[in-house]
C-alpha cells in the first residue's frame, strides 16, 4: 500500500476571542478548508481563576454543516432551540448537525465559573453536502466513558473513537457523510498507521508534543497538508503528544460561508439570514 505524500504544514494563527486563548489552523492564509473539514478554533490551553466569567459563546445561530466539539479540559454546556441540553465534561463530545438551522450556545458550567481550572476545547467545523444542507437539527453529547479508547502499540497509543470504524471497533456517532473523527494520545515513540483512505482527505492537528508524519517532523498547534492519494499515513510520535485525527470524503461543491452559515450559493445565505432573522430557526427539531 502506498503512503499519501506529507505536502506542507501550516501553523495555526492566534485569533484570542476577549480572554480566550484561540488559534485557528484553517482556514488560513495558505489552506481555506480540508474537504469536508472547514474550520478548526483550538482554545486554551489555559487557566482560568475562580469567579470568572466563563466562555463567551452566548447564543448564536447555524444552518448548513456540522459543530463537532471536544472537550479536552474543563467542561462545557450546550443548549439549542431544538431542546437540546447538557453538560459535558473533560474527554467528552458534542456532536451537533445544525442542518436546516439551530439556535445554540457553549457556556461554561456554573461550577467552572465559580471555581476556575484548566480549560482546553477544540470545535471542528464539518461541511454537508448540497442534499444534507437542511437535514433537521440534532445534537448528541457524549461523556468520556461513552467512547471507545482503543489501545495499539503496547499501550503507547490510545485512539478515542468519536466516529468511523477502527481496528473493529464503532464510533458512537453515525456520520451523516461517513467521516472518521478522533482524538488520539501518543506516548514518546510510540507509532500509529492511519489504513484506508486512498481518496479521502485527512485532518491531522497536533494538538500537543511532537510528532513525525510521513517522516516529517511536526509540532504543537501544526497543521498536515496530506494528498488525497495514497492509502495509508504513517505516525510516530517524539514525543508524548495529542493529535485531532480526523478524515472524509471530499465534496466537491461551491462553499459559500457567512459567519455561522455555510452554503452552496450567495443566494442561500441570504435565505438563511432571512430564516433566522424570521424567527424560523426556534421551533424545536422535529
Amino acid at each position: 500500500m502506498s503512503g499519501k505524500t506529507f505536502i506542507a504544514q501550516h501553523k495555526a494563527i492566534r485569533d484570542d476571542i476577549g480572554d480566550l486563548t484561540t488559534r485557528r489552523p484553517v482556514p488560513g492564509p495558505a489552506v481555506q478548508q480540508v474537504d469536508p473539514f472547514l474550520f478548526l478554533n483550538h482554545h486554551g490551553p489555559q487557566t482560568y481563576p475562580p469567579n470568572n466569567t466563563g466562555l463567551p459563546f452566548g447564543p448564536h445561530p447555524h444552518r448548513g454543516f456540522e459543530t463537532v466539539t471536544f472537550i479536552l479540559e474543563g467542561g462545557l454546556m450546550h443548549r439549542d432551540t431544538g431542546g437540546h441540553e447538557s453538560i459535558i465534561h473533560a474527554g467528552g463530545v458534542q456532536w451537533m448537525t445544525a442542518g436546516s438551522g439551530l439556535i445554540h450556545s457553549e457556556l461554561s458550567p456554573d461550577d467552572f465559573k465559580r471555581n476556575g481550572g484548566p480549560l482546553e476545547i477544540l470545535q471542528l467545523w464539518v461541511n454537508l453536502p448540497a442534499q444534507l444542507k437542511m437535514s433537521p437539527p440534532c445534537y448528541t453529547g457524549l461523556q468520556r466513558n461513552q467512547i471507545p479508547v482503543i489501545a495499539s502499540d503496547d499501550g503507547r497509543v490510545t485512539l478515542n473513537l468519536v466516529a468511523g470504524a477502527w481496528n473493529g471497533h464503532e464510533g458512537p456517532i453515525e456520520s451523516l457523510t461517513g467521516i472518521f473523527a478522533s482524538t488520539v494520545g501518543m506516548k514518546a515513540g510510540g507509532r500509529l498507521r492511519l489504513e484506508a483512505v486512498g481518496g479521502r482527505n485527512v485532518f491531522l492537528y497536533v494538538v500537543r508534543g511532537s510528532v513525525r508524519v510521513e517522516g516529517v517532523q511536526m509540532q504543537a498547534y501544526m497543521l498536515a497538508e496530506l494528498s488525497r492519494q495514497g492509502e495509508t499515513v504513517d505516525i510516530e510520535s517524539v514525543t508524548d503528544a495529542v493529535l485531532l485525527l480526523c478524515h472524509g470524503d471530499p465534496i466537491g461543491e461551491p462553499v459559500a460561508a457567512h459567519g455561522p452559515f455555510v452554503m452552496n450559493t450567495v443566494q442561500e445565505i441570504h435565505d438563511a439570514i432571512r430564516d433566522y432573522q424570521a424567527g424560523k430557526f426556534n421551533a424545536p427539531a422535529a
